[in-house]
């Protein structure tokens, strides 16, 4: 059950500034402090002695209010919370102050997110993966600069797939990196891959996958296999025997390691042919290449994941079941027509298969798409634009905190259970329903000026609480708007009924309401349901390009109820 908490204002603190209405006339308004609820006193009181928490009742506070496990764990994290807070003048040797415990709960040591590790040693396509789509790009789909720093940026952010598209320079001895057919600059390929290698574990040990979209002749594609073995050496993963592999090995095997991923070449054709002694020799339509084909066969020795688009109506010829594993690319248009159809079929090929969804060409702005269309039908790679904005891209933030932020998600037992393929448009029953109870906020005047919001007082703040999954659960709820107060107290609570828990989000967003229509952002954060801890809990805020605020937060106390 969740706990209101009442405002108490004994352990009020504020202070004065002026705000200019007119020339003439100012009005005045009090800042206030985050205060210490009554609740927190009452919660304290409960589990202290004497105006003092000790050691071991922070420990009774952490496993029976907040749902810490009773281990050694805990015990640890209950010292490094009396840790964070020698420096403190309000800590006592004996324990916790009331103020130091209040601050402990709006701590960043007291955040919403479960430490876990997801079970790394399953095949490849039992995960999702964090996934860019033209990852060399800076801004626009038409007519931005090409770079190597969005490599970087997406590679430090936890990004595990990178995209380039490969086209040969004016002279065809050269490759570059762009996006062709548009008025987009390039960068040399070789620089890419050098910002990859030296990027590549930055954030995560685990395997960093390169698709590459090819547009060259094989002559170059033999010096795309050499530039790639020179550059990554050890580092690349390349199967046995060059051949598609008949199942993927988990990420646990590929740590530190690069894949590549790309169609690969085509053999060219041979067809009997009689000579003129009467012996048959096997020829291509025009004349057999040997230097070409030895040049195909060296590109396709680094090949480790092979892919494919459909063309025409032949999806179910690729969705069929074969003994060779390989992904599937397909625009998030062409996955919204076939899932009406064939969205078992999609589920079941996931489980052995990876399936790269990348946003639709109309997409010009490098605008993102709903993510969790692709998710639910067990797509591994839903390619975002990275450099984009939007609350799809919080989503996929969202889903990629959990694990650690290490770039891979282990997919949901009900994405990979062969006996009862998942439905994604069946009727299903709540599971659990999560409780969010949001107490109150603060940071924003430690981080914006006084007149940011509005200049003619403080600003009036609201929240919206939602849940982003499959659609039978997603919801947006928002509490009332509190006015002309930068720490406002909303202490509403919400029910969220999930039917599949294991695929939601939490979508939270703070919005400064403005009379004009056009509201002023507060910030925004995006949780994984599935790793959210039960407990009152601090929740960092984000800007809008997902960059966290030095000290705007939320107070927010998680609740699940198990149906």
């Amino acid at each position: 059950m969740l706990t209101t908490i009442r405002s108490n204002s004994r352990n009020k603190m504020s202070k004065q500034h002026s705000f200019q209405v007119c020339f003439c006339f100012t009005r005045m308004f009090r800042f206030n402090t985050a205060e210490i609820p009554e609740e927190i006193n009452t919660i304290f009181e409960e589990y202290s002695e004497n105006g003092t928490m000790s050691m071991e009742d922070l420990c009774n506070f952490l496993v029976q209010f907040q749902g810490e496990k009773d281990d050694d764990a805990t015990k640890k994290y209950a010292h490094a919370i009396f840790d964070s807070s020698k420096h403190l003048s309000i800590f006592q040797r004996k324990g916790l102050h009331v103020d130091a415990f209040f601050r402990h709960l709006l701590s960043d040591l007291n955040g919403p997110l479960v430490e876990v590790q997801h079970d790394m040693k399953s095949p490849l396509a039992h995960y999702f993966l964090y996934t860019g789509h033209n990852s060399y790009l800076t801004g626009n789909q038409f007519s931005s600069a090409s770079s190597i720093s969005p490599i970087i940026k997406a590679l430090k952010k936890g990004v595990r797939v990178i995209e380039l598209d490969l086209w040969p320079n004016s002279r065809n001895n050269e490759v570059l990196v762009r996006h062709g057919g548009t008025l987009t600059s390039s960068v040399k390929l070789k620089a890419c891959l050098n910002a990859i290698k030296e990027n590549a574990f930055y954030a995560s040990p685990y395997p960093v996958i390169i698709t590459f979209e090819d547009h060259i002749t094989p002559s170059l594609q033999a010096k795309v296999a050499k530039m790639v073995g020179d550059i990554f050496g050890d580092m690349l993963f390349r199967p046995p025997h060059s051949q598609p592999m008949q199942e993927f090995p988990p990420p646990q095997d590929l740590k530190w390691k690069i894949l590549i991923s790309t169609k690969p070449p085509e053999s060219t054709e041979r067809v009997p042919e009689e000579d003129k002694d009467g012996k048959f020799r096997a020829t291509s339509k025009d004349e057999w290449d040997e230097e070409e084909e030895e040049d195909t066969v060296e590109y396709r020795n680094l090949i480790s994941i092979h892919a494919g688009k459909p063309k025409g109506n032949i999806i179910e010829k690729w969705l069929m079941d074969e003994n060779q594993v390989r992904r599937l690319s397909l625009s998030e248009q062409k996955l919204e027509d076939i899932v009406n159809t064939h969205g078992t079929h999609i589920v079941r090929f996931t489980q052995r298969n990876l399936l790269r969804v990348y946003p639709k060409g109309s997409r010009v702005d490098s605008s993102n798409y709903d993510p969790m269309v692709g998710w639910m039908h067990g797509a591994q790679m839903v390619a975002f634009n990275m450099q984009g904005g939007g609350h799809f891209l919080r989503y996929m933030e969202g889903m990629f905190r959990a694990n650690g932020g290490c770039g891979y998600v282990k997919k949901p037992d009900i994405l990979l259970n062969v006996d009862q393929v998942f439905d994604p448009k069946a009727k299903r029953p709540v599971q659990k329903v999560l409780q969010v109870l949001v107490y109150m906020g603060e940071g924003w005047r430690l981080d914006f000026g006084p007149t940011h919001f509005d200049f003619y007082s403080p600003p009036d703040f609201r929240v919206q609480v939602g849940i982003h999954g499959v659609p039978d659960d997603t919801d947006m709820k928002h509490t009332k708007t509190i006015e002309d107060n930068f720490t406002p107290v909303w202490n509403e609570e919400f029910s969220f009924p999930l039917t599949v828990p294991e695929l939601a989000l939490l979508y939270i967003k703070v919005i400064e309401r403005d009379f004009s229509g056009k509201h002023d952002f507060g910030g925004q954060t995006c949780l994984p349901v599935s790793e959210l801890k039960e407990g009152i809990r601090s929740v960092r805020l984000f800007n809008r390009k997902g960059v966290p605020y030095k000290s705007v937060r939320l107070l927010i106390q998680f609740h699940f109820i198990n149906m």
